[in-house]
């Protein structure tokens, strides 16, 4: 475990607390990469990997996001016992009608996205709890009440990737005004998070998306944890196996991830990670419905685990070693519904 001494250690606590007020962060940036093939496919099983579109075909979805970032001391500190513990958690939940409008020669489809339900919740570090549903009549000029029906347009491919966000400005004008201020609801319907929620399962290019099984792909994908850096990814996704489920064809198939060979630099101007000992781990796993070309259900979890620990020497006699140990966890569930 790593051990720093005391004036370390004072600093890491204050940045520790520093980013456990500053709440979880949202699901890092993607870049997509060539599929790659491994050599212990199996012949037989061999699947074409892509979505399908067709105008007016309508599907709904539910997506949800979630983020903790927990901080827990084991044992007192040595000159400021007023540094506390705690966590924050924020959870979304959107249920939404994709339908598509138009389809042009290269497959990518323009799509219109119409809000059902919307849930939000988040608990801040002092333990207090701030909820939200759509569906709840207590408060109907909430700005996230006034999301539901609202519809955004987004350009899509056939590999999952959102090409760009078309218009999102009625939807926007919608949700201004009510009874809180809107700001974080109008965040919801910036680019960058309409093409985090809908785009962030990336299949393999078109000119290389038959797969065998036992076949591989990969994207980068890069996280920020603030204060503590930042850190690239490469998603490994494999093709385990093909079922016949239903008079459909369905592909299961893994994601590990592995850190990226370069990590990414100049998130910020301080990077107090490697001060601690670091473990991560970063998983998948998509269900994709082959005959209808559609997402059945895709999953992925990142666990990132920060320990560092003062050693009982360094604070004098009959004083227990002091262990800091900070956690931030980000899950992305898509689940087709109908």
């Amino acid at each position: 475990m790593r051990q720093v001494k005391i004036s370390h250690w004072l600093a890491i606590a204050v940045v520790c607390s520093l980013l456990l007020a500053a709440g979880c962060a949202p699901l890092g940036e993607e870049t997509a990469k060539p599929g790659v093939k491994t050599p212990e496919a199996t012949a037989g099983e061999v699947a074409t990997l892509a979505l399908k579109f067709s105008p007016q075909d309508s599907t709904t979805y539910k997506v949800t996001t979630e983020s903790e970032r927990s901080i827990k001391w084991e044992g007192s500190l040595p000159e400021e016992p007023t540094f506390k513990g705690g966590r924050n958690h924020n959870r979304f939940e959107m249920t939404f009608v994709q339908e598509i409008q138009s389809v042009d020669d290269k497959g990518n489809a323009t799509a219109k996205i119409t809000v059902k339900e919307a849930k939000q919740s988040y608990t801040a570090k002092g333990g207090s709890t701030f909820e939200l549903d759509s569906s709840n009549p207590k408060d109907p000029n909430h700005p996230l009440a006034k999301l539901i029906g609202q519809s955004y347009t987004i350009k899509i491919a056939p590999t999952g990737e959102v090409i760009k966000v078309v218009s999102a400005a009625e939807a926007q004008l919608a949700v201004r005004g009510g009874s809180v201020p809107p700001i974080k609801v109008l965040r919801l319907l910036n680019s960058k998070a309409i093409k985090e929620r809908h785009g962030t399962l990336v299949l393999p290019d078109t000119d290389k998306n038959r797969l065998y099984a036992g076949d591989s792909w990969s994207s980068t994908e890069t996280f920020s944890f603030g204060m503590m850096g930042a850190e690239s990814y490469e998603k490994i996704y494999t093709l385990n196996k093909i079922k016949d489920r239903d008079n459909q064809q369905v592909a299961i198939i893994e994601m590990n991830a592995i850190p990226a060979s370069e990590t990414a630099k100049g998130q910020t101007a301080f990077d107090f990670s490697e001060s601690f000992d670091n473990t991560k781990t970063y998983t998948g796993e998509l269900e994709l419905d082959l005959t209808a070309g559609k997402v059945k259900e895709y999953l992925e979890n990142l666990h990132s685990e920060w320990i560092v620990a003062l050693p009982s020497a360094e604070q004098g006699a009959n004083k227990e070693p002091v262990v800091l140990t900070m956690i931030d966890t980000r899950l992305y569930h898509l689940e087709k519904i109908d």
